[in-house]
């Protein structure tokens, strides 16, 4: 899969919404390392989180 095509498929692990050309944050899991995004409203709200492959929950 291509840069752009990542890029458009890039959904916020909190609530779905995709953040492709976002003010959305991408970070890696502290546990396992997996990439995770989130979108400014999640960011903002504070909303929980968990990693899509090792179950790592945070704020």
């Amino acid at each position: 899969m291509s840069e752009r095509q990542q890029k458009r498929t890039q959904k916020c692990v909190s609530c779905g919404v995709n953040v492709a050309g976002t003010n959305a944050a991408a970070f890696d899991c502290p546990d396992c390392g997996t990439r995770i995004h989130r979108c400014a409203t999640c960011r903002k709200q504070s909303t929980l989180y968990e990693c899509p492959d090792c179950g790592f929950r945070g704020p």
